[in-house]
């Protein structure tokens, strides 16, 4: 495929993706359900909206300081105010292209703290692995809480318990076969496949080499629990989701990580998918997609307003640079 072509599709493709799902969830919602779903959203208590905000914006600045735990090893400590505006502006850029977010912020700290671009973007690949683990025991922990409810939610799919199993048993084997084949091939492609895994590896185990560790994995803590937080108290902003417990909060916030990793910010698939976890716990559709569409507003508009701030920000503070 042509290169151009190629990168022109990466941009395109999640963008439309997100108006497709955006248009399909107008469509698919009666006027009188969108109506009141829009009544939930003008309603939404300002306070705990504002509250999951300073959540964001705590998870945000512990990841700045945390972000200097990874780097102080290679010799460098940039000012903690340009940590956060360039998380900040990485967060914005993500919401138009994936993953542009990462190369701004590398390319920021080389020309306003001199550290070197190559270095720079390997802390923060360190930190997406990091993060990448956090959610699978995420993940985990809200199977492992919320099992019974998932196997009802299968087997109301034509799943049984005992299919479940079976089939996990076979994911597992198919794993370590697969593990076991990279492990031994000689194939141009398994050895880049097993290239990028120790990479990964060699990026999680250094953290147990810096010298703040317990603080970097306090701080790791502290932003996902942020992130579940800011989740945890919009359901405040809607009467028929005040009552959902964290267990029951944690799927949602599951649901919701997957939409954010598929399309640019999650548009359009954040509040459909949000509203499919809640409908498990007999929470109807309207008050799901309220509950969705307010959580999404809150966090994106965060981003845009917190993104363009920074982007103003950092050079003035930085005139020197």
């Amino acid at each position: 495929m042509n290169p151009s072509l190629k990168k022109t599709l990466k941009l395109i493709v999640p963008i439309l993706i997100g108006v497709f799902l955006v248009l399909y969830w107008y469509l698919k919602t009666s006027p009188e359900n969108r109506e009141q779903i829009l009544f939930y959203i003008k309603e939404a208590d300002v306070f705990w909206v504002s509250i999951s905000l300073l959540l964001g914006i705590i998870g945000h600045v512990s990841r700045a300081i945390r972000w200097n735990y990874l780097l102080e090893p290679l010799g460098y400590r940039p000012k903690l105010i340009n940590n956060i505006l360039m998380i900040f502006m990485a967060y914005l850029a993500n919401l138009g292209v994936p993953r542009t977010g990462e190369i701004l912020r590398a390319t920021a700290l080389t020309t306003y703290e001199g550290v070197p671009f190559e270095k720079g973007f390997g802390t923060i690949v360190t930190e997406r692995v990091i993060d990448l683990i956090m959610l699978l025991i995420v993940v985990i922990i809200t199977l492992f809480l919320q099992t019974d409810i998932i196997i009802t939610f299968f087997e109301q799919r034509g799943f049984n318990a005992s299919g479940l199993i079976i089939l996990g048993i076979a994911g597992f084997a198919a794993g370590l076969i697969f593990f076991l084949f990279i492990k031994k091939s000689k194939n141009a492609i398994a050895q880049k496949i097993k290239t990028f895994v120790k990479g990964l590896l060699d990026g999680v185990f250094s953290i147990f080499k810096m010298r703040k560790k317990w603080a970097f994995v306090f701080h790791t803590i502290l932003i996902w629990a942020c992130y579940i937080g800011m989740m945890w108290v919009i359901k405040y902003t809607v009467p028929e989701t005040a009552h959902l417990s964290l267990n029951e909060i944690m799927v949602a916030f599951v649901f919701g990580a997957f939409a954010m990793a598929t399309t640019n910010g999650g548009v359009g698939l954040f509040p459909i998918l949000v509203s499919k976890a809640l409908g498990l716990f007999g929470i109807s559709s309207v008050s799901g997609d309220a509950f969705g569409w307010i959580m999404w507003i809150a966090q994106t508009l965060m981003n845009i307003v917190f993104g363009a701030i920074s982007f103003i920000l950092l050079p003035l503070l930085n005139r020197n640079k």
